[in-house]
């Protein structure tokens, strides 16, 4: 688990994260007043996107920094995934205005001069460096503190930094040479990348709700350690769910039936404490079993979870 200092680092970045979007919003938005451009539309409502992200992101972050209560005793990481299942949807909508404007411009031949393509650019090129900096800055506190929400926000920032260059470009090339289909052409791709991205976001926030089982790597993972643990002579019903940044791992180890009590806890708290320094982000509880008792035990095999 995080400690306070790390959760206040998280939380900084995400306030960041915020801040960033927020000013680009309003930057592009009067851009997009100011030019016409469909490119900078789409960029706009990636911005909106990321703000809605950011927002989710740093609500999810200041619950996670919450300790369980006794009306949510697994804590309140779910509501992240909810979350999410909005911002998808906001994403396709999104996606499929912007690119069905684009599309209905082409096909009818109404290319529009755009205009102010210079303060157009200014504004794409202001958002290029403050997106930039941002995910420096993200990637840093996620190397440190390890939180995946943080990683994952660093990502989608990075990701929007190629339909920001493309519409520099579709601007650049208006402005040049008066050719301005590209802008619409520009904007098409943008909403294909939007509609990918709401797509996984919105199967990511369904599966975590429908108790979906962890990445098998990190599965694979837990079985290693506690397979060579000593004092485990064997494990089963590994079982795993995802909620939010969380995975909640349940495991039943088979530990020697003639020990005391006192060493059976030790071995499985040091179990415990090796599990959740390989993955930070996992919960873990672990049931002890006699290692005669073996009728209760399914047989796993390579990254099985049952």
């Amino acid at each position: 688990m995080a400690g306070q200092g790390d959760d206040r680092l998280n939380i900084l970045a995400g306030g960041a994260s915020v801040t960033v979007a927020a000013v680009l919003a309003a930057l592009k938005f009067w851009a997009l007043l100011e030019t016409g451009a469909l490119s900078i539309a789409a960029s706009l409502a990636d911005n909106l996107l990321d703000l809605m992200v950011s927002l989710g992101g740093l609500a999810a972050l200041v619950y996670a920094a919450r300790p369980p209560d006794e009306d949510h005793a697994f804590g309140h990481s779910s509501a992240e995934d909810l979350a999410a299942l909005g911002q998808s949807t906001f994403i396709t909508v999104s996606a499929l205005a912007i690119g069905g404007a684009a599309a209905l411009r082409l096909m009818s031949g109404d290319i529009r001069p755009l205009e102010a393509e210079g303060w157009g650019m200014a504004v794409m090129g202001i958002s290029i460096l403050l997106t930039t900096g941002l995910v420096i800055g993200q990637r840093r506190v996620a190397r440190r503190t390890r939180s995946r929400v943080v990683a994952a926000d660093a990502l989608h920032y990075l990701s929007d930094l190629l339909p920001n260059i493309g519409a520099i470009v579709s601007l650049y090339v208006a402005a040049r040479w008066g050719v301005y289909s590209l802008d619409s052409i520009v904007a098409l791709i943008a909403a294909v990348i939007l509609l990918f991205g709401g797509a996984r976001i919105g199967k990511g926030a369904f599966d975590a709700l429908m108790d979906r089982r962890a990445d098998p790597a990190l599965i694979a993972g837990i079985e290693r350690i506690a397979r060579a643990h000593p004092g485990v002579h064997g494990f089963h019903d590994l079982k795993t769910r995802t909620a939010g940044a969380r995975v909640f791992v349940n495991l039943h180890i088979e530990l020697d039936g003639a020990q005391t009590l006192e060493e059976a806890h030790a071995i499985g708290a040091a179990l415990r404490r090796k599990i959740l320094a390989a993955y930070p982000e996992t919960d873990v509880i672990i049931h002890k079993d006699p290692v005669r008792d073996r009728r209760a035990a399914t047989p796993l095999g390579p990254g099985r979870d049952p």
